[in-house]
């Protein structure tokens, strides 16, 4: 039987598997206020393509135990930027160069920053 988890407790569980692969600068961005798309952005980046499928595969199989799946996820071929949707939270595993081309804080600059522990 699957544990419930919460939107919140969702983003917990894949900041810790995030941050378990050693995922850089990563920052939780609430967008539902902002958007419909989802509720949270979480962002974060990876020094080599090997390191984004890492984090990427880290953050699925931490879902999978709760029986969660992304209901999406696009970039897993190229490395470069692999996004999972999982409805209420769009996890973005950039590399470096991705991460600063594409700067989705600043797109999303006037989305609160959460603080993880907080939730």
């Amino acid at each position: 039987m699957a544990i419930e988890l919460t939107v919140e407790q969702m983003v917990k569980e894949i900041y810790k598997a995030i941050d378990d692969k050693l995922g850089k600068d990563t920052i939780v961005l609430n967008i539902g206020k902002l958007s419909s798309l989802a509720d949270y952005f979480i962002i974060t980046s990876a020094s080599s393509s090997r390191q984004v499928k890492a984090i990427a595969d880290s953050v699925e199989d931490e879902m999978t135990k709760y029986e969660i799946e992304p209901r999406g996820k696009e970039g897993i071929d190229s490395q470069e930027w692999v996004l999972l949707d999982y409805g209420d939270i769009m996890v973005h595993v950039f590399n470096e160069e991705n991460r600063d081309f594409y700067n989705l804080e600043k797109l999303w600059k006037d989305a609160p920053v959460i603080d993880v522990e907080s939730l």
